[in-house]
Parts: C-alpha cells; sequence; structure tokens
C-alpha cells in the first residue's frame, strides 16, 4: 500500500527489487542485477573510495524498492548501463606501457624466430645430404610440378638459399624459380626435389614432424643446428645491447 502510495505521488520515481534475475511478468521493478545502489554513507578508506557503489553520476536518481527485501525503502541508485562510473569498460593496457608484458611479447618473438631458423637449417641440411639418384629429366619433371603446388611464402625459403629474387614486386617468383631449375645441375635438382617435397608435405601434416622425420632419413644433428642458432641470437643481442649506450652516450655528447 505504501509502495503505490509512494508511486502515486512521485510517478517518475524508479522501482527497483532487491531479487536477481529476469523481470517478472507485468512488474516494473528493475531486477538487483540491473542496477548499482549508490551508498549514502562516505568511503572509510582508499579502497572503498574507489568502488563505484560510493561515487555518484549524471544518472544516479532516486528509487523505491517495490518488490524484494527492505520493501518501500528509499535508494539512491544508477540504472544506466552505459554510465562510465558504474559500469565502466575495462581499460586494456597496451603492451608498451606493461614492461612484463613486454619482456614477454619480445622473449616469444625470439622463441619463434630461433624456430623458423633452425626448421629452415635443418632443411638446407638435409638437402645437403640428398644423393644423386633419378636422371635430370626426371628431376626437373617431379621440382617444377612440386614447386607449383607451393604458395609464394614456403617457395621463397627455397628461392632465397639459391639467391633467387623478385626485382619488382610485379614478378612471379613461380617463373623465376622454374626458369633457375631449367638451368640447374642434377645434384642441386635432388636437393630442390627433397626441400620443396618437405615444404610441401607441411601444409599437409604438423611441419615440425614431417622436418624431424627428414632429418630423421638424411641423418641431419637437429640439436647441433638448434644450439647454433641460439648462439647466433645470444651473440647479436649482446651487441645490440653493447650498442645501445654508446649511441645514447653520442647523443648526449651532441
Amino acid at each position: 500500500m505504501h509502495v503505490r502510495q509512494t508511486v502515486a505521488a512521485k510517478p517518475k520515481l524508479v522501482q527497483i527489487s532487491t531479487a536477481y534475475g529476469q523481470h517478472k511478468d507485468g512488474s516494473a521493478a528493475i531486477p538487483r542485477n540491473k542496477y548499482v545502489e549508490v551508498r549514502p554513507e562516505k568511503p572509510t578508506n582508499k579502497e572503498e573510495a574507489i568502488r563505484p557503489e560510493f561515487k555518484t553520476c549524471k544518472f544516479t536518481t532516486e528509487a523505491i524498492v517495490s518488490e524484494g527485501i527492505d520493501k518501500g525503502e528509499i535508494r539512491k541508485v544508477c540504472t544506466e548501463p552505459t554510465c562510465p562510473v558504474h559500469h565502466p569498460k575495462p581499460r586494456s593496457q597496451k603492451v608498451e606501457d606493461d614492461p612484463k608484458a613486454k619482456a614477454r611479447e619480445e622473449r616469444q618473438r625470439r622463441e619463434i624466430a630461433i624456430a623458423n631458423t633452425t626448421g629452415i637449417r635443418t632443411l638446407a641440411a638435409i638437402a645437403e645430404a640428398v644423393p644423386v639418384r633419378l636422371m635430370r629429366r626426371d628431376l626437373l619433371f617431379v621440382a617444377e610440378r612440386l614447386a607449383s603446388l607451393l604458395d609464394e611464402s614456403r617457395l621463397s625459403i627455397v628461392a632465397r638459399r639459391y639467391g633467387i629474387k623478385k626485382a619488382k614486386a610485379s614478378d612471379s617468383l613461380g617463373k623465376q624459380f622454374a626458369a633457375y631449375l631449367r638451368r640447374a645441375e642434377e645434384s642441386v635438382l635432388g636437393s630442390v626435389l627433397v626441400e620443396i617435397t618437405i615444404l610441401y608435405m607441411s601444409t599437409r601434416h604438423n611441419p615440425a614432424q614431417v622436418l624431424n622425420e627428414a632429418a630423421a632419413m638424411y641423418k641431419v644433428d637437429t640439436d647441433a643446428i638448434a644450439s647454433k642458432v641460439k648462439q647466433e641470437f645470444a651473440a647479436k643481442e649482446k651487441a645490440k645491447k653493447t650498442a645501445q649506450p654508446t649511441t645514447k652516450a653520442a647523443k648526449k655528447a651532441a
């Protein structure tokens, strides 16, 4: 009775429920999970001071509990779902602002670079271990057709090893590579054939597994290659760190 009289006297008064969940059929009360109740008392410490329920906003309004516990009480609430004070969006911290995240990203990038370089070196070592078996025309026939099945990113891995590069963006790496194969010796064709076979198989199966199986077949020491790559990367990083203080000192002197 008291609630109906209060709402009748103040028709703009928001009606709220202390119960969570969906609206009841025909009910004007907003469920507890759809609003933030603004506490009337002042915060007692810094932790409370930053909590949304101790802050007011331009959407703060009076409401009456029309359903649930403490029925008839008048409270201050915010029912606006886009309110930046009571429903703030989580702030995504940029990687460059977080030293730990930046270091983690740099470490992941380094590990990927080491893995890629190790894979490429392993592929090259396998190719060098391939003996001459087939006649040149047979090797050329298979190599050309297998190469045509590779996407440009994989074909470029082999092409770079033989010094084949596009002079301009409009050039066709596939045509340049095919032309190189027609001029190549039998021993080179044999190596290329194994390389592009491994790369093609990596598009159908697990690349690491394909590479390891080929390495085992041609008795390539992948651990030694991986160790050497890590040493090279470590040396580059050391040289980079050594060069940084020198550059800073030069700038300061200037």
